[in-house]
């Protein structure tokens, strides 16, 4: 009978596990990001009064003769199903749908959360608001805005979006010229031409002013003669002749052209070239209309907002209008997340079982999208925790009942003697 009740007491003391597990999952039902868990029993090991026998010629086989001591605690498990979204409109809230963890760094080592809920402090970091720790990823190149995710993550790989400190500025290389040329304005006294006006950037962002001007070539209808001139004391050096196909009407020489921009000594500002492209320029019957359609130079802006795309990459939107990546988000996936431990403040850590993460960009490799605006919620079902909730009380209770039941027993055997 003591061990009917030592049974009794071990089953008490699961039930007592699993009530917590549920009590903790209806705790964290409005968790960002939360994962629940549940408890699996195993029965203890069993005591055996016979053992089992082989059929002979004369008598059969006899089965074992055994009775269980109990039940234990066999694991909890995570439930790493994904959460519904909720929009926030918070730029800096970040939902993964799919797999992958946020890798966070707080210098020394790594961490991984499905918490998204990050803010930026005062040196621009992105910062996990439920620990202080630093998003990692990759930073852009600030002169280019390439993006090279071949590099490791480390601890100190953190992602910096320095609202109105940074700055940017770029030079004119290319200007791309579109438009078309009268085929019907030829005329032998060459007095037919056509102006506009090119806007280009030198070292500083200073913004110089450049005249063009197209002119039929007095002897050939497909020939146009082109010349450049500046504004404010810059000296443009640049001129050329465009061919086109007399039958088509597409430009078939000149091809890119070029121009020198000398700004005034005074200014300090050195020389800077830039090629032309009029490769779109036409000559057709049509009204004449040409003018610069691209150039790829910019004036000095200040770094205004950003943005976050579905595949981790942070664009800078500058007060120039210009558009740049600042760097990218990394997730981090597991051979195993379940193995994970659980550090308090939504935060995992990597253990033997969970395997090495893989850390790499979102929407590569098996990773989930990122979502910017979004937190994701936790994924605890209450009619399920409900339902369990029932179904351990009642565990517990039937347990109770064993422990009070062998208490009588043994009180009757005790009066046997009276």
């Amino acid at each position: 009978m003591l061990q009917a009740m030592l049974a009794g007491v071990a089953s008490i003391k699961a039930q007592q596990t699993r009530m917590n597990v549920i009590g903790n999952n209806l705790a964290n039902v409005n968790t960002t990001a939360y994962k629940g868990s549940r408890v699996t029993f195993q029965d203890m090991l069993a005591q055996t009064l016979r053992g089992a026998s082989r059929p002979t010629g004369a008598l059969g086989g006899t089965n074992p003769v055994q009775f269980g001591l109990g039940v234990l605690v066999a694991g909890t498990d995570v439930n790493n199903e994904q959460g519904s979204l909720n929009a926030t409109n918070r730029p800096t809230d970040f939902a993964v749908q799919g797999n992958g963890f946020f890798v966070v760094g707080n210098g020394e080592s790594l961490a991984y959360t499905r918490d998204g809920s990050f803010a930026l402090d005062a040196n621009g970091d992105l910062v996990h608001q439920a620990t202080g720790e630093r998003m990692l990823g990759w930073t852009a190149d600030q002169a280019s805005g390439n993006i090279d995710t071949s590099q490791p993550i480390g601890p100190n790989s953190t992602l910096t979006v320095p609202i109105g400190a940074r700055t940017a500025v770029q030079v004119t290389t290319d200007v791309s010229i579109a438009g078309n040329l009268d085929s019907r304005a030829f005329n032998t006294a060459g007095t037919q031409s056509t102006s506009f006006t090119m806007r280009v950037y030198d070292t500083l962002g200073t913004e110089h002013l450049i005249t063009a001007t197209i002119s039929e070539d007095a002897t050939n209808p497909n020939e146009w003669d082109w010349s450049l001139s500046g504004s404010n004391g810059d000296t443009v050096t640049g001129n050329g002749t465009l061919v086109f196909d007399p039958t088509s009407g597409q430009l078939v020489s000149g091809n890119p052209g070029a121009m020198t921009v000398t700004p005034p000594v005074t200014t300090g500002i050195p020389a800077f070239n830039v090629a032309l492209d009029f490769g779109t320029v036409s000559q057709r019957a049509s009204d004449m209309q040409v003018q610069m359609s691209n150039q790829n130079g910019f004036a000095p802006g200040s770094l205004s907002s950003f943005s976050v795309g579905t595949d981790g990459i942070i664009t800078g939107l500058y007060t120039n209008g210009l558009t740049r990546p600042l760097g990218q988000i990394a997730l981090a996936i597991f051979p195993n997340a379940n193995g994970l431990e659980r550090l308090g403040s939504n935060v995992w850590r990597e253990t033997d079982n969970s395997g090495i993460p893989v850390i790499g960009p979102p929407r590569t490799g098996g990773r989930g999208y990122v979502n910017s605006g979004f937190l994701e919620q936790s994924n605890i079902d209450i009619s399920n925790e409900f339902t369990d909730l029932i179904v351990t009380q009642r565990g517990f209770q039937a347990n109770t009942k064993v422990v009070t039941t062998v208490d009588e027993m043994l009180q009757d055997l005790i009066n046997i003697k009276r």
